[in-house]
């Protein structure tokens, strides 16, 4: 099975118990993370048009719709049309003006130059193809628009580093697999933080795809780390 289908499944199959698990295993520590991001996306005192890319259930769409200014537009997209389902449902509750889309990363149904912010909140490191799917992001944003991507990371302090490896690879998959019944998809989810590029790496390839004036933020003890880069104004 390729990746990609893969990943739409497990995503798909841990949709219910996915935002009261993410928020648990994070001790609510990404919503603070969330917030710093979306004061980087929603910097435009006038209309934008952004996209959050591999929006899941749409904690982080529903946080930049509430701060861009009035007449924005924001759309969402995942693969996972599950994940999908319960986002548009909070949107909904929320009373907010928001569109989610099933839409491959690497692959983005929009032309060259539409977006002017583009976010990816906890969701690269499941893409198929890292390069292809950072290529297109630049594609669609517009000549001097900013991407902005949060991603877990291993933290550098050895202390810290053993402490997180140890939630994260041996708690962390026995909780969420007695929470949602999937043991194997909270294997998966710590996994592919440590399979990650490094922060040097990862800037490099941002840089590869195009993106300029590249900066790199560490939170919480390197817990996470927000990327943020700007396509170069014509």
């Amino acid at each position: 099975m390729a990746k990609k289908e893969g990943i739409r499944k497990l995503f798909d199959n841990i949709a219910p118990d996915y935002d009261k698990l993410n928020h648990i295993l994070s001790l609510n520590i990404d919503k603070g993370w969330r917030k710093k991001a979306v004061r980087e996306i929603a910097d435009m005192q006038k209309p934008a048009n952004v996209l959050d890319v591999a929006c899941g259930t749409a904690d982080f769409t529903i946080e930049i719709a509430k701060k861009v200014a009035p007449g924005s537009k924001v759309t969402g997209v995942d693969i996972s049309e599950g994940m999908m389902t319960i986002g548009r449902e909070k949107i909904k509750k929320a009373g907010l003006s928001a569109e989610l889309s099933v839409a491959d990363c690497e692959s983005l149904p929009y032309r060259d130059n539409t977006f002017d912010r583009i976010s990816v909140g906890f969701g690269v490191r499941n893409f198929e193809h890292l390069e292809a799917g950072l290529s297109e992001m630049h594609r669609v944003l517009v000549p001097g628009g900013k991407l902005v991507i949060l991603e877990l990371s291993v933290p550098s302090n050895a202390f810290i580093r053993w402490c997180y490896k140890l939630y994260f690879l041996k708690i962390l998959p026995a909780i969420g697999g007695l929470v949602s019944g999937n043991r194997s998809a909270y294997e998966y989810l710590p996994a592919s933080v440590l399979r990650f590029p490094a922060p040097a790496k990862f800037i490099q390839m941002m840089k590869s795809a195009g993106f300029a004036a590249v900066e790199h933020t560490s939170m919480t003890f390197g817990i996470c780390r927000m990327y943020v880069g700007k396509k170069a104004a014509l």
